[in-house]
């Protein structure tokens, strides 16, 4: 008596399906980025919160670099 031969099972085939992304996939992460970038670039906030100083020295320095003040 034969032992029974398994057959390989088929390849999923990629053929013609494409994913696509809806467009909140990359606006949310866009804007929270942009939100969060926006925090950390006002000085104003930073004196607010009454946070450590020298972060908030930090923070005014990357302002003027990046605003070109």
């Amino acid at each position: 008596m034969s032992a029974p031969t398994h057959t390989r099972p088929h390849p999923a085939t990629t053929g013609g399906v494409g994913t696509r992304l809806p467009w909140w996939a990359l606006a949310l992460p866009t804007l929270a980025f942009i939100t969060l970038l926006v925090l950390i670039l006002n000085p104003s906030d930073a004196h607010a919160a009454g946070g450590d100083p020298a972060v908030t020295h930090l923070l005014e320095r990357v302002q003027q670099l990046v605003g070109g003040r």
